[in-house]
């Protein structure tokens, strides 16, 4: 039963791995053996996350990319493969959340950004690992969601209604492929003290009530959602296919 959480030999793709849960997850997959890609826009961010897990022992490279497009997505996976081969997990990590108000005031550029970066990336990465995965057998595709594709929100709903989509889309591919032994899952966090949301915590008030809120009494950190990753890549989630895994410390089970 060792195995159950080894990934030696493993290559992962984890985009937007240079701050926050992206970041540790890809800590937690290299720890767990895993040959990890570290992604996000900026090279030089790249670049301290993969001598962080280098210097750790874990193994490690950087490939900057802008998920927004789908030529840096074909080179992201090109690289990986004359670097490394095939690639057997993808962690679609990146978001963006461009507009906090109104759901009637969004302006059109930014939920065009939305839809493209949280919902139309992942399907182009779909698009590009997909076929190999289904030759071999064997895959894993993690999205992560949010648990705000749950409820109705009055000031992020559009990045809301993208992560709905991608619980939705994850279901859709996992109907199609999972016949092939390609397992695809969302995870959906709660409140994690990161940069992304800031807008939600960055106050004693909005951080207090929030806290209360919370069965664990606590906001989550990037760590809590590591276990999560590595669980759905490993031989461990084997049998998971289809599903959002919600982290949350409690808050959607809580009483209102």
């Amino acid at each position: 039963m060792r195995h159950l959480f080894d990934l030696s030999g493993k290559t992962a793709i984890v985009t937007g791995s240079t701050k926050g849960i992206g970041r540790a997850i890809a800590h937690a997959l290299a720890a767990h053996g895993a040959r990890v890609v570290i992604s996000s826009r900026k090279g030089d961010a790249c670049d301290v996350v993969r001598d962080e897990i280098l210097a750790e022992g874990g193994e490690a490279i950087s490939i900057p990319c802008n998920i927004t497009y789908k030529e840096q997505l074909e080179n992201l996976v090109n690289q990986t493969r004359e670097h490394w081969g095939p690639i057997d997990v993808v962690i679609a990590n990146a978001a963006v959340n461009p507009h906090y108000g109104s759901n009637i005031e969004v302006p059109d550029s930014a939920f065009d950004k939305v839809m493209t970066c949280n919902i139309r990336s992942n399907m182009w990465l779909a698009e590009l690992v997909v076929p190999e995965m289904r030759e071999r057998h064997d895959g894993a595709f993690v999205i992560v969601s949010s648990i705000g594709g749950f409820v109705g929100n009055p000031v992020i709903g559009t990045y809301c209604l993208s992560k709905a989509a991608d619980m939705q889309l994850v279901r859709n591919l996992s109907v199609e492929f999972s016949r092939h032994n390609i397992r695809f899952n969302c995870i959906a966090p709660g409140l994690v003290k990161t940069d992304f949301a800031r807008a939600l915590w960055d106050d004693p008030e909005k951080e207090a009530n929030r806290t209360a809120a919370t069965p664990l009494a606590r906001l989550g950190d990037p760590e809590d959602l590591a276990g999560a990753a590595v669980f759905l890549a490993a031989p461990a989630g084997a049998w998971i296919t289809g599903q959002t895994i919600t982290v949350d410390g409690g808050v959607t089970i809580a009483p209102a």
